[in-house]
């Protein structure tokens, strides 16, 4: 199984240890982009045209109570895999 493959099933399982280069690394893959805070907040904005922004806050690895994020970016894959399974 590759890298990649392991990501996406530990996404759909909505893991509970990731980390914030993980969920950048997915979200990047499916063209969103990473906008840097501004001054010294830690959460980070990932936008993509036509899609709602999702904002991540960087904690290594990402609280618990920040599952949320995780979740999102599971919405996130699943949609984008359905719409490359539409485009075959």
């Amino acid at each position: 199984m590759s890298k990649w493959d392991k990501l996406l099933k530990r996404i759909y399982s909505l893991s509970k240890d990731f980390h914030f280069e993980e969920l950048r690394k997915a979200l990047e893959s499916y063209g969103y982009q990473m906008k840097a805070p501004k001054g010294s907040s830690s959460h980070y904005t990932f936008r993509k045209a036509g899609c709602q922004p999702i904002t991540i806050s960087k904690h290594e690895p990402i609280k618990k109570v920040y599952v949320e994020y995780v979740e999102m970016v599971k919405q996130i894959v699943e949609s984008e895999e359905r719409n490359h399974e539409n485009t075959r």
